[in-house]
């Protein structure tokens, strides 16, 4: 009753967002189960606008940034998002299918079954540093369960909020699919949606969840952390450079999961730092060209900076592993490897989002195992190691909403490994059928036999009662 009262409220929409949530809310009672065909063709024509405008999408992303690759926008954020599209379509007929159950022994001529229903309208809210790939990733569960979305990116993705308003109108009309420029955060969560997905800080998180609670609507929401990574004695130290700086420093660090702090065996620091300068001096031999990306603004770059500052300050060793020097015009920040970090440093206590990796080292793997459970359950958990005991040993004694053994970031790619976080960093998944599921009302639908006995239940209730409750629990049903 009470998200009823609240429809009504928006029955004379006061703006555009009131307009768009009150056309989808209409559209929804008026086709509240699509077909299998309807929801083939919206995936279709998401896929196509996303494939043909590819290099405009690509372009209005570097101009949020200030710079950004477009060769890393097209193989980070749009084919990931494409191959997640080609995928739901894929499957969709057997997410669909309704699911038989067990019919309990009393009832045994009867039917149940559960039946994977729409939600209704989905609200979607998108960070910046993946602006693309964290909204359509969510667009592609909720449509392929029958939803509608609306969508709210970041204000630092303005050009590419306003052409995929533009694209999505000329696709989908309004009613289907709907980014909305402009919008205020606390204006676009009030709205009494049937299920919303946040995606951004654990403060910001809060406030939506409490938003959210308002009109009792369910909420997953992936919060990021500081994700722990580990490289164990058996794994070649040179190849595990290779694999996690490229994903630490890809989009500069601006990663949800990129790995936030490292774990080394004692005494193999200096030749960690050796490869790294090697590695990343060759990857970005000049920082101010176009394969690095610039940090998104003027108080990132800033925080950034104090954020070295704070630790060298305190006694850590800040190692620069590219020529060039900071450039606060293009914002573009050098990558560092941070050493003799202490645990008084805003670098290890807070998310740091951006170039910088501090680095500690190990005795025991146990020592490294208590100091990730004494902390905020992390958003993905990193090791590399070939040994299937310490694997089996690291999932068993850890938790954290994803772990991936021998590089970094890629689980996030695998579309049929569920995706979210756990405690701080989050809660619900997407992605595959997960995501399916995580906008889907499972239905229970039980057809009564047609030669049951209900009466046998009736009052008034007799000894006759109590030599039914005997005989049902005698044999065990």
């Amino acid at each position: 009753m009470a998200q009823t009262a609240q429809i009504k409220e928006f029955v004379a929409p006061q703006n555009d967002t009131q307009r768009v949530f009150m056309q989808q809310k209409a559209a929804y009672r008026a086709n509240p189960y699509p077909s299998y065909a309807q929801r083939m063709d919206s995936l279709a024509k998401l896929e196509a606008l996303i494939h043909d405008n590819a290099d405009a999408i690509a372009a209005a992303i570097s101009r949020d940034f200030g710079h950004r690759s477009v060769i890393e926008t097209k193989l980070v954020e749009i084919f990931s998002s494409l191959s997640g599209i080609r995928d739901a379509r894929k499957k969709l007929k057997k997410w669909m299918k309704p699911q038989k159950r067990h019919v309990s022994i009393l009832f045994a001529t009867g039917k149940n079954r559960v039946l994977p229903q729409p939600k209704g309208l989905v609200g979607v809210v998108t960070p910046w540093n993946y602006p693309l790939f964290l909204s359509i990733g969510p667009i592609v569960s909720a449509l392929a369960a029958g939803n509608r979305c609306m969508v709210k990116l970041a204000t630092n993705s303005d050009n590419l909020c306003r052409l995929l308003q533009k694209l999505c109108a000329e696709a989908f009309g309004d009613d289907l699919v709907a980014f909305l420029p402009g919008v205020r955060g606390s204006e676009f969560t009030s709205l009494p949606f049937d299920h919303i997905i946040y995606t951004g800080s654990a403060e910001s998180g809060r406030t939506v969840m409490k938003a959210a609670a308002e009109n009792l609507c369910p909420v997953t929401l992936e919060l990021g952390g500081k994700s722990p990574t580990i490289v164990c004695d058996d794994f070649d130290l040179k190849e595990a450079a290779q694999r996690l700086l490229y994903t630490k420093f890809l989009n500069a660090g601006q990663t949800c999961i990129a790995p936030d702090y490292l774990f080394l065996p004692e005494g193999k620091v200096d030749e960690f730092v050796a490869h790294a300068k090697r590695i990343v001096g060759g990857r970005y031999p000049d920082i101010d060209e176009p394969s690095y990306t610039s940090v998104i603004d003027g108080p990132s770059f800033t925080r950034l900076r104090e954020t070295l500052d704070d630790a060298v300050n305190k006694g850590a060793t800040a190692i620069k592993l590219v020529d060039g020097n900071f450039n606060s015009e293009l914002r573009k920040f050098p990558p560092h490897l941070v050493v003799n970090v202490s645990q008084d440093m805003r670098l290890l206590q807070d998310e740091i989002f951006g170039p910088l990796l501090p680095v500690m080292t190990y005795r025991s793997l146990d020592e490294v195992l208590d100091y990730i459970n004494q902390r905020d359950r992390p958003l993905a958990l990193y090791a590399f190691t070939h040994n299937k005991q310490i694997q089996a040993k690291i999932v068993h004694n850890t938790m954290s909403g994803g772990v991936l053994f021998n590089n970094c970031v890629f689980h996030a790619l695998q579309h049929d490994l569920p995706f979210g976080g756990v405690g701080a960093s989050g809660m619900g998944h997407y992605h595959g059928y997960e995501g399916f599921l995580e906008f889907s009302k499972l239905r229970p639908v039980f057809n009564f036999p047609k030669f049951g006995k209900p009466d046998l239940f009736y009052p008034p209730y007799t000894r006759a009662h109590e030599k039914l409750y005997s005989l049902l629990n005698k044999f065990k049903l």
